[in-house]
C-alpha cells in the first residue's frame, strides 16, 4: 500500500517558508488549475533525510555501488582532475560521463535524500514503454484523487480526452502531478506503478531508491540519491521519447472550460532549458528534470553535450541561501565536467558490473577537495534554519491561455 502523503511543516512554518521564498527565490512554477493545499498534520522525516534545524551530515556508512570512493563523505575527485568550482553547497552531487559511464567527481553520491520531482525520471523510465504518446485517454475524476496538497499541476480536466504525448509533456514541462496520476492509472493504478518503479530502480542498480509515490511528492520513507538519479537520467536518454520530452522548452497544452477549449502555452520549469526567470539557457543542454518540495529542497539532474561528450550532473538540496543556487551549482559542475573529461581519472562507474577504481585511503585523502574552505563536512552544518525558511513552496497559479508565467 502507498504510504500516506502529508504536509511536512506546521502552518506557521509553511507561511514563513512561503514568505521567504517570495523574497529570496522568486515565483514558483505555475499550474493551470489550482490544487488546494492540504492541512494534515506533519509526519516524521524520511529515513536519511535531515530534520529541519539538525546538522545536515551524511550517514556514517554509505553504499559503495559503482566504486569504493563513491561511499566516502565529502567531495571526491581523481588524479589529474582540475580544481572543483568554488561555492558548492549541495548536500549531495555527482558529475559523470554518460557515454563511458565514468563518474568524474562526486560528493556524498550515495546519501539517500528526498528526490522531489526528479523521481519523475524513474516514473518515465518505467511507464513510457507501457503508455506511449500515441494513445488517447478520457480522464475520469477518480484518477486525480490522492494528489498531495499543493501539488504542481498542468491543468488536466476530468471528462476530457488527451493524447499520451500531451500527458507526458505535462509531466516533463510542468512537472504536473495530475498528469502523473492519470498516466499511473493508465498503467494499472498508483500502487502497481509504485511497485513497477521500484522494480525498475532495482534493475538499474539504484539501490538507494525507495519509491512511495509516483510523482516524487514527499512521502515517509521515499528517498533516492545523486547516484541513482543519474542512473535514471542516463537510462531515460536512451529512449527517444524521453529525450524529446525532457528537451522540450515550450509547447501547447489542450485547453478546457477555462480557456474555451483553446490550447495554452506551457514552458518547462527546468529553467536552464527554458531560459525563464532570469536563468540563462545552458549551451548544449539536452535537458533533464528539476524538483522542489519543502522537505527535499531543490533537486536537479541535467545532461549536456559538447565536443562529442555528454556530461551528466545531479545536484540535491543546495544549502547556500542564494537565488537559483541549484542552477548555478549545476552550471558550474557541467562546465567542470567538460574540462575534466578525458583528463581526470574516474572515481567510480555508472556500470557497477564493470570494474570500478578502488579507493586508496592515501589517494583519497589527497584527491578529496573541499571547495568551501570549511573542511569536508564543515559546510553541511551551515544555514539549516535559513535553508528551511527560504525553501521555495510550489505556488499553484491559475494559467491564462497563451500567456506564459515565470517558473
Amino acid at each position: 500500500m502507498r504510504a500516506p502523503i502529508t504536509v511536512q511543516f506546521s502552518r506557521p512554518l509553511a507561511i514563513a517558508a512561503l514568505t521567504a521564498a517570495a523574497v529570496v527565490c522568486g515565483a514558483a512554477p505555475a499550474a493551470a488549475h489550482p490544487v488546494k493545499p492540504g492541512t494534515t498534520p506533519p509526519v516524521k522525516p524520511s529515513p536519511g533525510a535531515p530534520r529541519a534545524g539538525a546538522p545536515k551530515q551524511p550517514p556514517s556508512a554509505m553504499s559503495t555501488v559503482g566504486g569504493a570512493q563513491l561511499g566516502l563523505p565529502g567531495p571526491q575527485t581523481g588524479e589529474g582532475a582540475p580544481a572543483l568550482p568554488a561555492g558548492l553547497s549541495a548536500l549531495s552531487w555527482m558529475v559523470s560521463d554518460a557515454d563511458t559511464g565514468q563518474v568524474l567527481a562526486a560528493s556524498n553520491a550515495h546519501w539517500p535524500l528526498p528526490p522531489a520531482s526528479t523521481l519523475k525520471m524513474l516514473f518515465a523510465d518505467t511507464v513510457l514503454p507501457a503508455v506511449p504518446g500515441t494513445v488517447s485517454h478520457k480522464v475520469e475524476p477518480a484518477e486525480l484523487n490522492g494528489m498531495g496538497g499543493g501539488s504542481s499541476a498542468v491543468g488536466i480536466v476530468p471528462g476530457q480526452t488527451y493524447q499520451g504525448a500531451d500527458l507526458w509533456r505535462g509531466v516533463f514541462l510542468r512537472s504536473g502531478n495530475d498528469a502523473v496520476h492519470v498516466l499511473a492509472s493508465m498503467n494499472g493504478g498508483v500502487p502497481k506503478t509504485v511497485s513497477d518503479m521500484q522494480a525498475k530502480a532495482d534493475s538499474l542498480g539504484a539501490k538507494d531508491t525507495h519509491v512511495r509515490s509516483p510523482d516524487g511528492y514527499d512521502a515517509e520513507g521515499q528517498v533516492s540519491s545523486a547516484y541513482d538519479l543519474t542512473l535514471f537520467l542516463r537510462s531515460g536518454l536512451r529512449n527517444k521519447d524521453f529525450k524529446e520530452y525532457c528537451s522540450t522548452a515550450d509547447a501547447k497544452f489542450p485547453g478546457g472550460p477555462n480557456t474555451k477549449g483553446k490550447p495554452f502555452g506551457i514552458s518547462n520549469t527546468n529553467r536552464m532549458l527554458s531560459g525563464t526567470g532570469g536563468v540563462p539557457k545552458y549551451p548544449g543542454l539536452i535537458g533533464g528534470k528539476n524538483g522542489y518540495t519543502s522537505h527535499a529542497g531543490n533537486t536537479l539532474a541535467e545532461a549536456a553535450t559538447r565536443d562529442g561528450h555528454t556530461i551528466l550532473v545531479t545536484v540535491m538540496n543546495p544549502q547556500e541561501n542564494k537565488r537559483d543556487k541549484v542552477y548555478t551549482e549545476t552550471r558550474a559542475l557541467l562546465d567542470w565536467g567538460f574540462t575534466a573529461v578525458g583528463r581526470a581519472a574516474p572515481i567510480g562507474t555508472l556500470d557497477p558490473a564493470k570494474p570500478a577504481p578502488a579507493a586508496d585511503p592515501k589517494t583519497a585523502a589527497t584527491t578529496t577537495t573541499d571547495s568551501s574552505g570549511l573542511g569536508v563536512l564543515g559546510w553541511t552544518g551551515l544555514g539549516a534554519g535559513a535553508a528551511v525558511a527560504a525553501g521555495v513552496a510550489y505556488v499553484v497559479l491559475k494559467r491564462r491561455p497563451e500567456k506564459r508565467r515565470r517558473v
